[in-house]
Protein backbone atom coordinates (compact mmCIF):
# COMPACT_ATOMS: atom_id res chain seq x y z
CA UNK A 1 0.00 0.00 0.00
CA UNK A 2 2.85 2.35 0.74
CA UNK A 3 4.27 1.71 -2.72
CA UNK A 4 0.95 2.42 -4.40
CA UNK A 5 0.47 5.59 -2.36
CA UNK A 6 3.87 6.99 -3.29
CA UNK A 7 3.38 6.12 -6.95
CA UNK A 8 -0.04 7.80 -7.16
CA UNK A 9 1.30 10.92 -5.41
CA UNK A 10 4.12 11.13 -7.94
CA UNK A 11 1.79 10.62 -10.88
CA UNK A 12 -0.63 13.29 -9.69
CA UNK A 13 2.24 15.71 -9.24
CA UNK A 14 3.14 15.54 -12.92
CA UNK A 15 -0.41 16.34 -14.06
CA UNK A 16 0.39 20.04 -13.79
CA UNK A 17 0.41 21.74 -17.16
CA UNK A 18 3.73 23.47 -16.50
CA UNK A 19 5.68 20.24 -16.06
CA UNK A 20 8.86 20.34 -18.12
CA UNK A 21 10.45 17.36 -19.96
CA UNK A 22 13.15 17.33 -17.34
CA UNK A 23 10.52 17.00 -14.59
CA UNK A 24 8.87 14.15 -16.46
CA UNK A 25 12.19 12.36 -16.68
CA UNK A 26 12.93 12.86 -12.99
CA UNK A 27 9.48 11.65 -12.01
CA UNK A 28 9.68 8.49 -14.14
CA UNK A 29 13.15 7.71 -12.85
CA UNK A 30 11.77 8.18 -9.34
CA UNK A 31 9.11 5.56 -10.08
CA UNK A 32 11.88 3.23 -11.22
CA UNK A 33 13.91 3.85 -8.05
CA UNK A 34 10.90 3.24 -5.79
CA UNK A 35 10.06 0.05 -7.66
CA UNK A 36 13.63 -1.24 -7.41
CA UNK A 37 14.06 -0.34 -3.73
CA UNK A 38 10.81 -2.03 -2.68
CA UNK A 39 11.35 -5.02 -5.03
CA UNK A 40 7.63 -5.13 -5.78
CA UNK A 41 6.17 -5.99 -9.17
CA UNK A 42 4.00 -3.07 -10.31
CA UNK A 43 0.36 -4.25 -10.49
CA UNK A 44 -0.54 -1.50 -12.96
CA UNK A 45 -1.07 -1.04 -16.68
CA UNK A 46 -1.85 1.76 -19.12
CA UNK A 47 -5.13 1.61 -21.05
CA UNK A 48 -6.44 3.75 -23.93
CA UNK A 49 -10.19 4.36 -23.60
CA UNK A 50 -12.16 5.63 -26.65
CA UNK A 51 -13.87 8.99 -26.04
CA UNK A 52 -16.46 9.40 -28.83
CA UNK A 53 -15.49 12.38 -31.02
CA UNK A 54 -12.62 13.41 -28.73
CA UNK A 55 -9.12 11.92 -28.53
CA UNK A 56 -8.91 8.72 -26.48
CA UNK A 57 -8.38 8.95 -22.76
CA UNK A 58 -5.10 7.50 -21.47
CA UNK A 59 -5.55 6.02 -17.99
CA UNK A 60 -3.22 4.36 -15.51
CA UNK A 61 -5.17 1.49 -13.99
CA UNK A 62 -5.02 -1.58 -11.85
CA UNK A 63 -7.50 -4.41 -11.59
CA UNK A 64 -8.34 -7.32 -9.31
CA UNK A 65 -10.87 -10.11 -9.28
CA UNK A 66 -13.84 -10.18 -6.89
CA UNK A 67 -15.56 -13.49 -7.36
CA UNK A 68 -16.41 -13.84 -11.01
CA UNK A 69 -16.05 -10.13 -11.76
CA UNK A 70 -12.94 -8.12 -12.69
CA UNK A 71 -12.86 -4.76 -10.94
CA UNK A 72 -10.82 -1.97 -12.55
CA UNK A 73 -9.52 1.04 -10.63
CA UNK A 74 -8.15 4.19 -12.25
CA UNK A 75 -5.05 5.51 -10.48
CA UNK A 76 -4.31 8.53 -12.70
CA UNK A 77 -5.36 10.22 -15.92
CA UNK A 78 -2.37 10.46 -18.27
CA UNK A 79 -4.16 12.04 -21.23
CA UNK A 80 -2.18 15.29 -20.94
CA UNK A 81 1.15 13.53 -20.80
CA UNK A 82 3.41 13.62 -23.87
CA UNK A 83 3.29 10.41 -25.86
CA UNK A 84 6.95 9.56 -25.35
CA UNK A 85 6.57 9.97 -21.57
CA UNK A 86 3.55 7.64 -21.55
CA UNK A 87 5.51 5.05 -23.50
CA UNK A 88 8.41 5.45 -21.10
CA UNK A 89 6.14 4.81 -18.13
CA UNK A 90 4.74 1.75 -19.94
CA UNK A 91 8.29 0.38 -20.23
CA UNK A 92 8.95 1.02 -16.52
CA UNK A 93 5.75 -0.73 -15.49
CA UNK A 94 6.75 -3.82 -17.46
CA UNK A 95 10.12 -3.95 -15.70
CA UNK A 96 12.31 -2.10 -18.20
CA UNK A 97 14.41 1.03 -17.77
CA UNK A 98 14.43 4.37 -19.52
CA UNK A 99 17.50 6.56 -19.40
CA UNK A 100 16.39 9.47 -21.56
CA UNK A 101 12.88 10.26 -22.71
CA UNK A 102 12.95 13.63 -24.41
CA UNK A 103 13.84 14.05 -28.07
CA UNK A 104 16.87 16.24 -27.40
CA UNK A 105 18.45 13.88 -24.91
CA UNK A 106 20.42 11.92 -27.56
CA UNK A 107 21.73 12.38 -31.12
CA UNK A 108 22.70 9.83 -33.77
CA UNK A 109 26.39 10.35 -34.45
CA UNK A 110 26.81 7.59 -37.07
CA UNK A 111 24.75 4.81 -38.58
CA UNK A 112 26.45 2.05 -40.61
CA UNK A 113 24.72 -0.40 -42.99
CA UNK A 114 24.68 -3.78 -41.32
CA UNK A 115 22.02 -6.10 -42.78
CA UNK A 116 24.00 -7.33 -45.79
CA UNK A 117 27.11 -7.81 -43.66
CA UNK A 118 25.19 -9.89 -41.12
CA UNK A 119 23.61 -11.99 -43.88
CA UNK A 120 26.89 -12.89 -45.61
CA UNK A 121 28.81 -13.42 -42.37
CA UNK A 122 26.12 -15.75 -41.04
CA UNK A 123 26.33 -17.95 -44.16
CA UNK A 124 30.15 -17.91 -44.09
CA UNK A 125 30.19 -19.06 -40.46
CA UNK A 126 27.47 -21.62 -41.13
CA UNK A 127 29.76 -23.12 -43.77
CA UNK A 128 32.64 -23.05 -41.30
CA UNK A 129 34.81 -21.35 -43.91
CA UNK A 130 36.66 -19.34 -41.27
CA UNK A 131 37.66 -22.64 -39.63
CA UNK A 132 38.82 -24.03 -42.99
CA UNK A 133 40.99 -20.97 -43.55
CA UNK A 134 42.62 -21.31 -40.13
CA UNK A 135 41.54 -23.28 -37.09
CA UNK A 136 42.73 -20.56 -34.70
CA UNK A 137 41.53 -16.99 -34.70
CA UNK A 138 44.08 -14.38 -35.72
CA UNK A 139 44.24 -10.90 -37.18
CA UNK A 140 45.18 -12.36 -40.57
CA UNK A 141 42.21 -14.73 -40.58
CA UNK A 142 39.82 -11.97 -39.54
CA UNK A 143 41.11 -9.74 -42.32
CA UNK A 144 40.80 -12.52 -44.94
CA UNK A 145 37.21 -13.19 -43.82
CA UNK A 146 36.47 -9.48 -44.10
CA UNK A 147 37.97 -9.39 -47.61
CA UNK A 148 35.83 -12.38 -48.68
CA UNK A 149 32.67 -10.69 -47.40
CA UNK A 150 33.68 -7.38 -49.00
CA UNK A 151 34.22 -9.16 -52.32
CA UNK A 152 30.58 -10.32 -52.17
CA UNK A 153 28.82 -7.18 -50.92
CA UNK A 154 30.97 -4.52 -52.61
CA UNK A 155 33.87 -5.76 -54.81
CA UNK A 156 36.49 -3.05 -55.19
CA UNK A 157 40.22 -2.61 -55.44
CA UNK A 158 42.43 -3.27 -52.42
CA UNK A 159 42.90 0.46 -51.93
CA UNK A 160 39.16 1.13 -51.84
CA UNK A 161 38.53 -1.94 -49.65
CA UNK A 162 41.15 -0.77 -47.15
CA UNK A 163 39.51 2.65 -47.10
CA UNK A 164 36.20 1.00 -46.28
CA UNK A 165 37.82 -0.77 -43.30
CA UNK A 166 39.21 2.39 -41.67
CA UNK A 167 37.23 3.84 -38.79
CA UNK A 168 37.11 7.28 -40.41
CA UNK A 169 35.68 6.06 -43.73
CA UNK A 170 33.70 2.93 -42.89
CA UNK A 171 31.30 1.78 -45.61
CA UNK A 172 29.50 -0.71 -43.36
CA UNK A 173 29.77 -2.53 -40.05
CA UNK A 174 32.03 -5.19 -41.59
CA UNK A 175 35.24 -3.91 -39.96
CA UNK A 176 33.57 -3.86 -36.55
CA UNK A 177 32.03 -7.33 -36.96
CA UNK A 178 35.41 -8.79 -37.96
CA UNK A 179 37.22 -6.90 -35.18
CA UNK A 180 39.60 -5.11 -37.52
CA UNK A 181 41.93 -2.54 -36.05
CA UNK A 182 43.83 0.22 -37.77
CA UNK A 183 45.09 -0.97 -41.16
CA UNK A 184 45.99 0.09 -44.70
CA UNK A 185 46.27 -1.57 -48.10
CA UNK A 186 49.65 -3.10 -47.22
CA UNK A 187 47.93 -5.14 -44.53
CA UNK A 188 45.52 -6.47 -47.17
CA UNK A 189 48.42 -7.53 -49.40
CA UNK A 190 50.08 -9.31 -46.48
CA UNK A 191 46.80 -11.11 -45.74
CA UNK A 192 46.58 -12.20 -49.40
CA UNK A 193 50.11 -13.61 -49.25
CA UNK A 194 49.20 -15.43 -46.01
CA UNK A 195 46.07 -16.87 -47.66
CA UNK A 196 47.99 -18.04 -50.74
CA UNK A 197 50.39 -20.01 -48.52
CA UNK A 198 47.38 -21.87 -47.10
CA UNK A 199 45.62 -22.51 -50.44
CA UNK A 200 46.58 -26.19 -50.73
CA UNK A 201 45.41 -26.97 -47.19
CA UNK A 202 42.13 -25.15 -47.71
CA UNK A 203 41.46 -26.92 -51.02
CA UNK A 204 42.28 -30.29 -49.46
CA UNK A 205 39.68 -29.62 -46.74
CA UNK A 206 37.09 -28.54 -49.31
CA UNK A 207 37.77 -31.66 -51.37
CA UNK A 208 37.34 -33.92 -48.35
CA UNK A 209 34.03 -32.19 -47.66
CA UNK A 210 32.56 -32.28 -51.19
CA UNK A 211 34.32 -35.07 -53.12
CA UNK A 212 34.25 -38.80 -52.44
CA UNK A 213 35.30 -41.92 -54.29
CA UNK A 214 33.34 -42.72 -57.48
CA UNK A 215 32.31 -39.10 -57.82
CA UNK A 216 32.01 -36.69 -60.73
CA UNK A 217 34.32 -33.68 -60.94
CA UNK A 218 33.51 -30.77 -63.26
CA UNK A 219 36.45 -28.92 -64.76
CA UNK A 220 36.58 -25.94 -67.08
CA UNK A 221 38.95 -23.11 -67.96
CA UNK A 222 38.46 -19.41 -68.60
CA UNK A 223 40.58 -16.31 -68.96
CA UNK A 224 40.55 -12.62 -68.15
CA UNK A 225 42.72 -9.75 -69.14
CA UNK A 226 45.51 -8.08 -67.18
CA UNK A 227 46.01 -4.33 -67.25
CA UNK A 228 49.71 -4.43 -66.38
CA UNK A 229 52.88 -5.49 -68.15
CA UNK A 230 54.95 -6.84 -65.26
CA UNK A 231 53.08 -9.99 -64.18
CA UNK A 232 54.84 -13.13 -65.41
CA UNK A 233 51.49 -14.90 -65.82
CA UNK A 234 50.11 -12.32 -68.25
CA UNK A 235 50.65 -13.48 -71.85
CA UNK A 236 49.05 -12.87 -75.21
CA UNK A 237 46.49 -15.60 -75.71
CA UNK A 238 42.93 -16.38 -76.73
CA UNK A 239 40.77 -13.51 -75.36
CA UNK A 240 37.58 -15.20 -74.13
CA UNK A 241 36.33 -11.79 -72.94
CA UNK A 242 36.74 -10.31 -76.45
CA UNK A 243 39.39 -7.81 -75.28
CA UNK A 244 41.83 -8.21 -78.15
CA UNK A 245 45.37 -6.99 -77.73
CA UNK A 246 45.31 -7.41 -73.94
CA UNK A 247 47.56 -9.74 -71.97
CA UNK A 248 45.58 -12.70 -70.66
CA UNK A 249 45.61 -14.73 -67.44
CA UNK A 250 43.83 -18.10 -67.36
CA UNK A 251 42.41 -20.03 -64.42
CA UNK A 252 40.76 -23.43 -64.19
CA UNK A 253 38.00 -24.28 -61.73
CA UNK A 254 37.29 -27.69 -60.21
CA UNK A 255 33.73 -28.13 -58.92
CA UNK A 256 31.61 -30.91 -57.53
CA UNK A 257 28.61 -32.16 -59.50
CA UNK A 258 26.41 -29.43 -57.99
CA UNK A 259 28.75 -26.65 -59.12
CA UNK A 260 30.24 -25.75 -55.74
CA UNK A 261 33.92 -24.80 -56.23
CA UNK A 262 36.57 -27.00 -54.66
CA UNK A 263 39.88 -25.82 -56.14
CA UNK A 264 41.24 -23.24 -58.57
CA UNK A 265 44.55 -22.98 -60.40
CA UNK A 266 46.00 -20.05 -62.33
CA UNK A 267 47.91 -20.50 -65.62
CA UNK A 268 49.79 -18.32 -68.05
CA UNK A 269 47.60 -16.57 -70.61
CA UNK A 270 48.92 -18.54 -73.59
CA UNK A 271 48.29 -22.00 -72.06
CA UNK A 272 46.11 -24.32 -74.14
CA UNK A 273 43.08 -25.85 -72.49
CA UNK A 274 44.21 -29.49 -72.95
CA UNK A 275 47.63 -28.71 -71.42
CA UNK A 276 46.02 -28.04 -68.03
CA UNK A 277 44.33 -31.44 -67.72
CA UNK A 278 47.36 -33.45 -66.56
CA UNK A 279 47.91 -31.21 -63.54
CA UNK A 280 44.26 -31.46 -62.51
CA UNK A 281 44.34 -35.27 -62.72
CA UNK A 282 47.42 -35.33 -60.53
CA UNK A 283 45.77 -32.99 -58.04
CA UNK A 284 42.59 -35.06 -57.86
CA UNK A 285 44.29 -38.43 -57.51
CA UNK A 286 47.33 -37.58 -55.40
CA UNK A 287 46.41 -34.54 -53.30
CA UNK A 288 42.72 -35.32 -52.88
CA UNK A 289 43.25 -39.08 -52.73
CA UNK A 290 40.47 -39.98 -55.19
CA UNK A 291 41.45 -43.23 -56.91
CA UNK A 292 38.08 -43.68 -58.64
CA UNK A 293 36.76 -40.52 -60.26
CA UNK A 294 34.99 -39.35 -63.41
CA UNK A 295 36.22 -36.05 -64.87
CA UNK A 296 33.72 -34.06 -66.91
CA UNK A 297 35.17 -31.59 -69.40
CA UNK A 298 34.14 -29.98 -72.67
CA UNK A 299 35.30 -31.12 -76.11
CA UNK A 300 37.97 -28.41 -76.28
CA UNK A 301 39.42 -29.61 -72.98
CA UNK A 302 39.31 -33.41 -73.25
CA UNK A 303 40.54 -33.82 -76.79
CA UNK A 304 41.27 -37.14 -78.48
CA UNK A 305 45.01 -36.74 -77.87
CA UNK A 306 44.50 -35.81 -74.22
CA UNK A 307 42.23 -38.79 -73.58
CA UNK A 308 44.72 -41.12 -75.25
CA UNK A 309 47.70 -39.79 -73.28
CA UNK A 310 46.19 -39.11 -69.84
CA UNK A 311 43.13 -41.34 -69.38
CA UNK A 312 43.31 -44.57 -71.32
CA UNK A 313 44.92 -47.41 -69.41
CA UNK A 314 44.63 -45.65 -66.05
CA UNK A 315 42.57 -47.72 -63.62
CA UNK A 316 39.76 -45.87 -61.86
CA UNK A 317 40.00 -42.79 -64.11
CA UNK A 318 37.06 -42.17 -66.44
CA UNK A 319 35.74 -39.21 -68.37
CA UNK A 320 32.70 -37.64 -69.96
CA UNK A 321 33.18 -35.26 -72.87
CA UNK A 322 31.87 -34.59 -76.38
CA UNK A 323 32.99 -34.85 -80.00
CA UNK A 324 33.89 -31.97 -82.25
CA UNK A 325 32.01 -31.21 -85.49
CA UNK A 326 34.46 -32.93 -87.88
CA UNK A 327 34.35 -36.08 -85.77
CA UNK A 328 30.54 -36.11 -85.87
CA UNK A 329 30.66 -35.65 -89.64
CA UNK A 330 33.02 -38.60 -89.93
CA UNK A 331 30.64 -40.78 -87.89
CA UNK A 332 27.86 -39.91 -90.32
CA UNK A 333 30.03 -40.61 -93.35
CA UNK A 334 31.06 -43.99 -91.92
CA UNK A 335 27.36 -44.73 -91.36
CA UNK A 336 27.84 -45.32 -87.65
CA UNK A 337 24.45 -43.66 -87.40
CA UNK A 338 21.88 -42.44 -89.92
CA UNK A 339 19.48 -39.52 -89.99
CA UNK A 340 16.49 -41.86 -90.09
CA UNK A 341 17.43 -43.07 -86.63
CA UNK A 342 16.08 -39.81 -85.25
CA UNK A 343 12.70 -39.76 -86.96
CA UNK A 344 10.94 -40.68 -83.72
CA UNK A 345 13.61 -40.10 -81.09
CA UNK A 346 16.14 -37.44 -80.10
CA UNK A 347 18.88 -39.61 -78.59
CA UNK A 348 20.52 -42.92 -79.41
CA UNK A 349 23.53 -44.76 -77.99
CA UNK A 350 25.98 -46.12 -80.55
CA UNK A 351 29.47 -47.54 -80.78
CA UNK A 352 32.18 -46.96 -83.35
CA UNK A 353 35.44 -48.76 -84.19
CA UNK A 354 37.13 -45.36 -84.15
CA UNK A 355 36.36 -45.10 -80.41
CA UNK A 356 37.02 -48.54 -78.90
CA UNK A 357 35.87 -49.04 -75.33
CA UNK A 358 33.73 -45.89 -75.42
CA UNK A 359 30.01 -45.22 -75.45
CA UNK A 360 28.67 -42.54 -77.78
CA UNK A 361 25.33 -40.83 -77.11
CA UNK A 362 24.15 -39.10 -80.30
CA UNK A 363 21.63 -36.35 -79.52
CA UNK A 364 19.53 -34.18 -81.83
CA UNK A 365 17.79 -31.04 -80.59
CA UNK A 366 15.37 -29.63 -83.22
CA UNK A 367 15.21 -26.26 -81.50
CA UNK A 368 18.99 -25.99 -81.54
CA UNK A 369 18.99 -26.98 -85.23
CA UNK A 370 16.55 -24.22 -86.10
CA UNK A 371 18.53 -21.68 -84.11
CA UNK A 372 21.77 -22.57 -85.87
CA UNK A 373 20.08 -22.49 -89.30
CA UNK A 374 18.71 -19.02 -88.61
CA UNK A 375 22.03 -17.78 -87.22
CA UNK A 376 23.98 -19.10 -90.20
CA UNK A 377 21.64 -17.42 -92.66
CA UNK A 378 21.96 -14.10 -90.83
CA UNK A 379 25.75 -14.33 -90.84
CA UNK A 380 25.83 -15.22 -94.53
CA UNK A 381 23.70 -12.21 -95.37
CA UNK A 382 25.86 -9.98 -93.18
CA UNK A 383 28.98 -11.19 -94.99
CA UNK A 384 27.39 -10.56 -98.39
CA UNK A 385 26.53 -7.07 -97.22
CA UNK A 386 30.19 -6.22 -96.50
CA UNK A 387 31.39 -7.87 -99.74
CA UNK A 388 28.97 -6.02 -101.99
CA UNK A 389 30.81 -2.65 -101.69
CA UNK A 390 33.92 -4.31 -103.15
CA UNK A 391 31.93 -5.44 -106.18
CA UNK A 392 30.49 -1.93 -106.51
CA UNK A 393 33.98 -0.43 -106.26
CA UNK A 394 35.19 -2.44 -109.25
CA UNK A 395 32.23 -1.24 -111.36
CA UNK A 396 32.18 2.45 -110.55
CA UNK A 397 33.04 4.81 -113.40
CA UNK A 398 35.27 7.15 -111.44
CA UNK A 399 38.49 5.73 -109.99
CA UNK A 400 37.37 2.07 -110.04
CA UNK A 401 39.14 -0.52 -107.92
CA UNK A 402 41.68 -2.31 -110.07
CA UNK A 403 44.40 -4.88 -109.57
CA UNK A 404 44.03 -8.47 -108.49
CA UNK A 405 46.30 -7.91 -105.51
CA UNK A 406 44.46 -4.82 -104.24
CA UNK A 407 41.04 -6.42 -104.62
CA UNK A 408 42.18 -9.60 -102.84
CA UNK A 409 43.74 -7.57 -100.03
CA UNK A 410 40.54 -5.63 -99.44
CA UNK A 411 38.38 -8.76 -99.56
CA UNK A 412 40.71 -10.68 -97.27
CA UNK A 413 40.28 -8.12 -94.50
CA UNK A 414 36.52 -8.60 -94.23
CA UNK A 415 35.69 -12.02 -95.67
CA UNK A 416 35.82 -13.73 -92.27
CA UNK A 417 34.43 -10.88 -90.21
CA UNK A 418 31.35 -12.95 -89.33
CA UNK A 419 33.19 -16.31 -89.19
CA UNK A 420 31.50 -17.77 -92.30
CA UNK A 421 34.12 -16.96 -94.93
CA UNK A 422 34.61 -20.68 -95.60
CA UNK A 423 31.13 -20.78 -97.17
CA UNK A 424 31.98 -18.30 -99.96
CA UNK A 425 33.80 -18.77 -103.23
CA UNK A 426 35.62 -15.65 -104.43
CA UNK A 427 36.48 -14.93 -108.05
CA UNK A 428 39.05 -12.16 -108.47
CA UNK A 429 40.46 -10.79 -111.72
CA UNK A 430 42.22 -7.55 -112.59
CA UNK A 431 38.97 -5.61 -112.98
CA UNK A 432 36.26 -7.83 -111.45
CA UNK A 433 35.24 -9.27 -108.13
CA UNK A 434 32.54 -11.89 -107.69
CA UNK A 435 31.39 -13.97 -104.75
CA UNK A 436 28.95 -16.83 -104.39
CA UNK A 437 27.85 -19.19 -101.69
CA UNK A 438 29.11 -22.77 -101.55
CA UNK A 439 25.62 -24.20 -101.39
CA UNK A 440 26.65 -27.83 -101.24
CA UNK A 441 29.02 -27.19 -98.36
CA UNK A 442 26.36 -25.18 -96.53
CA UNK A 443 23.84 -27.99 -96.94
CA UNK A 444 26.36 -30.52 -95.64
CA UNK A 445 26.95 -28.43 -92.54
CA UNK A 446 23.23 -27.81 -92.07
CA UNK A 447 22.62 -31.55 -92.08
CA UNK A 448 24.46 -31.75 -88.74
CA UNK A 449 22.62 -28.84 -87.17
CA UNK A 450 21.27 -29.74 -83.76
CA UNK A 451 23.44 -32.84 -83.44
CA UNK A 452 25.96 -33.33 -80.65
CA UNK A 453 27.65 -36.49 -79.42
CA UNK A 454 28.55 -37.13 -75.78
CA UNK A 455 31.36 -39.64 -75.30
CA UNK A 456 32.26 -41.48 -72.11
CA UNK A 457 34.31 -44.37 -70.82
CA UNK A 458 31.89 -45.05 -67.94
CA UNK A 459 30.12 -48.37 -68.34
CA UNK A 460 26.37 -48.72 -68.80
CA UNK A 461 26.12 -50.43 -65.38
CA UNK A 462 27.42 -47.26 -63.71
CA UNK A 463 25.56 -44.60 -65.66
CA UNK A 464 22.67 -44.62 -68.11
CA UNK A 465 22.78 -42.77 -71.44
CA UNK A 466 20.34 -40.15 -70.15
CA UNK A 467 22.41 -39.52 -67.02
CA UNK A 468 25.61 -39.32 -69.06
CA UNK A 469 24.13 -36.56 -71.22
CA UNK A 470 22.70 -34.78 -68.18
CA UNK A 471 26.07 -34.94 -66.42
CA UNK A 472 27.83 -33.41 -69.40
CA UNK A 473 25.27 -30.62 -69.40
CA UNK A 474 26.19 -29.92 -65.77
CA UNK A 475 29.24 -28.06 -67.11
CA UNK A 476 26.83 -25.13 -67.43
CA UNK A 477 27.10 -24.60 -63.66
CA UNK A 478 30.84 -24.01 -64.04
CA UNK A 479 30.10 -21.47 -66.76
CA UNK A 480 27.67 -19.83 -64.35
CA UNK A 481 30.45 -19.68 -61.76
CA UNK A 482 32.70 -17.93 -64.27
CA UNK A 483 29.99 -15.39 -65.06
CA UNK A 484 29.47 -14.63 -61.37
CA UNK A 485 33.18 -14.34 -60.67
CA UNK A 486 34.09 -12.26 -63.71
CA UNK A 487 31.19 -9.83 -63.95
CA UNK A 488 28.90 -8.07 -61.47
CA UNK A 489 29.32 -10.34 -58.43
CA UNK A 490 33.04 -10.88 -57.74
CA UNK A 491 34.55 -8.63 -60.42
CA UNK A 492 37.68 -10.73 -60.75
CA UNK A 493 38.40 -8.84 -63.98
CA UNK A 494 40.30 -6.88 -65.00
CA UNK A 495 43.37 -7.77 -62.97
CA UNK A 496 45.54 -4.89 -61.79
CA UNK A 497 48.00 -6.79 -59.57
CA UNK A 498 51.62 -6.64 -60.67
CA UNK A 499 53.04 -9.73 -58.94
CA UNK A 500 52.32 -13.35 -59.82
CA UNK A 501 51.54 -14.37 -56.23
CA UNK A 502 49.06 -11.49 -55.85
CA UNK A 503 47.24 -12.55 -59.02
CA UNK A 504 46.97 -16.10 -57.71
CA UNK A 505 45.79 -14.87 -54.30
CA UNK A 506 43.25 -12.53 -55.89
CA UNK A 507 41.65 -15.32 -57.94
CA UNK A 508 41.67 -17.71 -54.98
CA UNK A 509 40.01 -15.07 -52.81
CA UNK A 510 37.29 -14.59 -55.43
CA UNK A 511 36.80 -18.37 -55.57
CA UNK A 512 36.22 -18.51 -51.81
CA UNK A 513 33.77 -15.63 -52.15
CA UNK A 514 31.86 -17.55 -54.82
CA UNK A 515 31.88 -20.60 -52.52
CA UNK A 516 29.91 -18.52 -49.99
CA UNK A 517 27.66 -16.96 -52.64
CA UNK A 518 26.81 -20.40 -54.04
CA UNK A 519 25.56 -21.48 -50.63
CA UNK A 520 23.62 -18.23 -50.23
CA UNK A 521 21.81 -18.84 -53.51
CA UNK A 522 20.76 -22.29 -52.34
CA UNK A 523 19.49 -21.00 -48.99
CA UNK A 524 17.70 -17.98 -50.45
CA UNK A 525 16.23 -19.65 -53.54
CA UNK A 526 12.62 -19.09 -52.33
CA UNK A 527 13.14 -15.30 -52.16
CA UNK A 528 15.27 -14.97 -55.30
CA UNK A 529 14.34 -15.42 -58.96
CA UNK A 530 15.90 -18.89 -58.89
CA UNK A 531 13.60 -21.80 -59.57
CA UNK A 532 13.91 -23.78 -56.34
CA UNK A 533 11.40 -26.33 -57.63
CA UNK A 534 13.46 -26.92 -60.77
CA UNK A 535 14.00 -30.58 -59.97
CA UNK A 536 10.25 -31.09 -59.76
CA UNK A 537 9.91 -29.87 -63.33
CA UNK A 538 12.35 -32.42 -64.78
CA UNK A 539 9.91 -35.36 -64.86
CA UNK A 540 7.76 -33.26 -67.22
CA UNK A 541 10.54 -33.29 -69.84
CA UNK A 542 10.07 -35.82 -72.61
CA UNK A 543 13.84 -36.34 -72.86
CA UNK A 544 17.09 -35.12 -71.38
CA UNK A 545 17.84 -33.60 -74.80
CA UNK A 546 14.69 -31.47 -74.69
CA UNK A 547 14.91 -27.97 -73.24
CA UNK A 548 14.58 -27.72 -69.47
CA UNK A 549 11.13 -26.91 -68.12
CA UNK A 550 10.29 -24.39 -65.45
CA UNK A 551 8.34 -25.58 -62.44
CA UNK A 552 4.67 -24.72 -61.92
CA UNK A 553 5.63 -22.41 -59.05
CA UNK A 554 8.05 -20.44 -61.23
CA UNK A 555 5.41 -20.10 -63.94
CA UNK A 556 2.89 -18.94 -61.36
CA UNK A 557 5.26 -16.27 -60.04
CA UNK A 558 5.89 -15.01 -63.57
CA UNK A 559 2.17 -14.92 -64.38
CA UNK A 560 2.29 -17.72 -66.95
CA UNK A 561 -0.41 -20.36 -67.10
CA UNK A 562 0.48 -23.98 -66.59
CA UNK A 563 -1.43 -26.80 -68.23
Amino acid sequence: MRYKFLTVRILRAVLRDNSSPCEYRIILNSVLIIRASLAIVVPMYIESVPNRQSPPCILLREDHREGSKVVKKTLANLTKWPTHVVEGLRVLIKGGSVAELDEDSFAIARSLPHGHVAAVLSVLKRLGLHQLIASRSSSKRDLVVAMIVARIIDPQSNLATARGFRQETLFSSLAQECRLGSLDEDDLYEAMDWLLDRQCRIEDKLASRHLQQDTFVLYDLTSTWDEGRTCSLAKLGHPRDKHKGKLQVEFGLLCDIQGQPVAVEVFEGNTGDPDTVAGQIQKIRQRFGLERVVIVGDRGMLTEARIRDEFKGVAGLDWISALRGPAIKKLLENKDFTMSLFDDRDMAEITSPDYPGERLMVCRNPLLAEDRRRTREELLKATEKVLEPITAATRRKRNPLRGKKDIALRAGKIINKHKVGKHFKLTITYANFKYERKEEQIRAEAALDGFYVVRTSVTAECISPENAVATYKRLSVVERAFRCMKTVDMKVRPIFHRLEKRVRAHIFLCTLAYYVEWEMRQLWAPILFDDEDHELAQPQRTSVVAPAERSAKANKESGLKTY
